[in-house]
This record gives C-alpha cells, structure tokens and sequence, in this order.
C-alpha cells in the first residue's frame, strides 16, 4: 500500500494539466481547420457552380456568336421560292433578312425592332427588349434611389433609437417578399390606382413595372448605404455639429458625401437587381414588346422574355439559342455590375474621398 501511494505522489499535478491542455488544444485546432476547409469547400463550390452555369449558358448560345464571327449570311438557311421570297418581303420588310424556325443567326438580325418569334418568317429584333429594360430599371431606380437615401439618413442620424432598430427590420423584411407576390400585388392594385390617377391607355406598362421593380431594389439601397453612412467616423458629424451646422446640414453635407462610395456602390447592386428581376416585370409590365420610348406603353424585358418564352420553345432551334444570347447578355450585365462594384469602388472611390488620391 505504501509502495502504491509513493507512486501516485511522484505524478505530480502540473505534468497531468499540461498533457490536458495540450490534448485540448489539438482538438480545438483540429475542429479551427474542419470549419476552414468547409468554409473554403462551400466558396470554391459556390464559384464552380457559377462558372458551369455560364459555360451552360455560354454553350447554348454559341451557335450565334459563332455565325456571327465567321461572317456566315443568315438568308442562305432560308431556302425559299422566288414567289415565297416575295411574300416574306412583304411581311419582315427589305431591310431585314428572310428566316426560318432553325436559321443560322447572326448579331446582326439581332438589332431589329420587331420581336416576333413564333412568325412565319420570324424576327428576332432584341431592341424592343432593350427599351423595357433600360425604361423599367430606370423608372425602379427613379422611385428607389431617393427613398432609400432618405430613409437611410433618418434612420442613422434622426431616428430614436427604439424606431431605429424597428425600421430597419421591417425594411429588410421586404427583401424576402417573394417576387411574385409583389408582381401580384402590383397587378392587383397598383396598376388599377396608377391608370385611375394617370389616365393612360395601358393599365400594365413601365410605370407600374417599375414601381414594383423598386419595391424588390429598395430594401437593398437602403441596407447598405445605412450601413455605409454608420461607418462615417463619427467625429466628422461632430465637428459639423461644432461649427454651427445644423443637424440636417451636418448629415447632408458632411456625412452623405463622406459615404458616397458606399451609397454609389448600393445603388449598382440595386441597378443589377431591378436589371435581372423576372416574375414582376413579366407579370406588372404587359410583357408587350413594343419599340417604344414612352413609359406609360407596355414593355418586356430581357428576364421576363426568358421566363415567358423559355419553357415552350423547341429544344435547338433559333429561338432557343436566341433566348440564351439574352441569358449571356445578363450574365455579362450582372457580372459587370459586380466587378464595378467590387474594384472601382474599393480602389477608386474610396482612396478619393479619403484624399490619397
């Protein structure tokens, strides 16, 4: 019995905390890297999956731009008769090439003002698309921008605190409506309010679009550029304050534009969104492509375009590949958006603003 408590006096307690300590730091480390490789699978994951998506779309789409750098004509695929060849002048016009359902398409027949695929001889003009996107992006914009800087700006530096920390949750809870409920509400409601007060001939058109497209931007606008106006160091209001400058001329004069890079960059996430957006403007826009620069007509969009046509066009054929020349066009429009974003903001902006440049 002696011999047994002898040796468990010779274990002596800084040996045993030691070897524990060290046991657990080897699992905590081990659990640190566990969370860092899922992190890194997820993000590496997350980019693989938006590169195959436009390679997907890339591919379907390549017959057109292939024709299009090979310099190959489009009329060639329409093999017709000289009476046919007549008649088809006089539905699609001389200045546009003669088509069929599987014809080779170039850029060129792109450019057009007439979007009517399903035609006999169909035409494939994307320039009405064009118009009801720039027109609804830019009347989603119209009603967006100023909404959410000036909520932004009560909310950061007029605001109480307890309706601060209300208004902001409800306005980021409208980030997740879902689109098709706002495109229905928009349906529904605003466009018979809108065409009572307005009196135009369309009662779904570019207004009332827009106006739901800015529903889905507002939320987005004002949550960043709150936040940039937030991190404005603090000591800036201050000294305004100091100098004799009201509240208001404090926070417009001094604090906005010492957020600027952070609002500007919140307005080009807010373009991308009201540019991409689908189930609002195909169900509150009239979905008419209509070459039309008046706000009050119908218009369709790139998004909707796809959305209404897509699931009923035959698998390779012209339109088909059309279709996906659209989805390239906004996979190029949103990437760009973020690229802007991500490098000239950060890089540019910021460093003037900051007066390091």
């Amino acid at each position: 019995m002696s011999e047994q408590k002898q040796e468990k006096s010779e274990v002596k307690p800084g040996e045993f905390s030691t070897a524990s300590l060290s046991l657990t730091t080897k699992e905590r480390r081990f659990g640190e890297r566990a969370i860092e490789l899922g992190i890194y699978t997820v993000s590496s994951l997350s980019i693989i999956f938006i590169f195959l998506i436009f390679a997907f779309v890339l591919r379907e789409a390549s017959p057109i731009i292939g024709y299009t750098l090979s310099g190959e004509q489009t009329e060639k695929s329409a093999e017709l008769t000289p009476e046919e060849l007549t008649r088809a002048k006089e539905i699609v016009g001389e200045d546009y090439p003669i088509l069929t359902h599987n014809s080779e398409i170039t850029v060129s027949a792109l450019i057009h003002d007439k979007w009517e695929p399903n035609s006999t001889y169909p035409r494939y003009g994307i320039w009405p698309i064009v118009l009801g996107t720039l027109k609804s992006t830019f009347v989603a914009l119209f009603f967006a921008i100023p909404l959410s800087i000036f909520a932004a700006l009560y909310t950061a530096f007029f605001a109480p605190l307890r309706l601060r920390e209300f208004i902001k949750p409800v306005i980021e809870l409208l980030a997740g409506f879902p689109s098709v409920v706002i495109g229905f509400f928009c349906l529904i409601t605003i466009a018979t309010f809108a065409q009572d007060l307005f009196g135009y001939e369309f009662r779904l058109n570019s207004v009332v679009g827009g106006f739901g497209l800015s529903l889905a931007v507002i939320p987005i606008i004002y949550t960043l550029s709150e936040d940039a106006l937030r991190s404005v160091p603090g000591s800036l209001n201050e000294a305004a304050l100091a100098l004799g400058a009201t509240k208001w001329q404090a926070a417009y004069q001094v604090m906005l534009p010492a957020a600027t890079p952070g609002i500007f960059a919140a307005i080009l996430l807010g373009l991308g969104r009201a540019f991409g957006e689908t189930m609002i403007a195909l169900m509150a826009m009239g979905n008419a492509p209509i070459p039309s620069w008046d706000v009050f007509d119908p218009a369709r969009t790139f998004a909707s375009t796809i959305g209404a046509e897509m699931g009923e066009v035959v698998f390779g054929s012209s339109h088909y590949q059309v279709l996906f020349f659209l989805g390239v066009v906004l996979f190029v429009f949103s990437f760009s958006i973020n690229f802007l974003t991500e490098f000239y903001i950060k890089n540019k902006l910021i460093k003037k603003f900051r007066g390091n440049e």
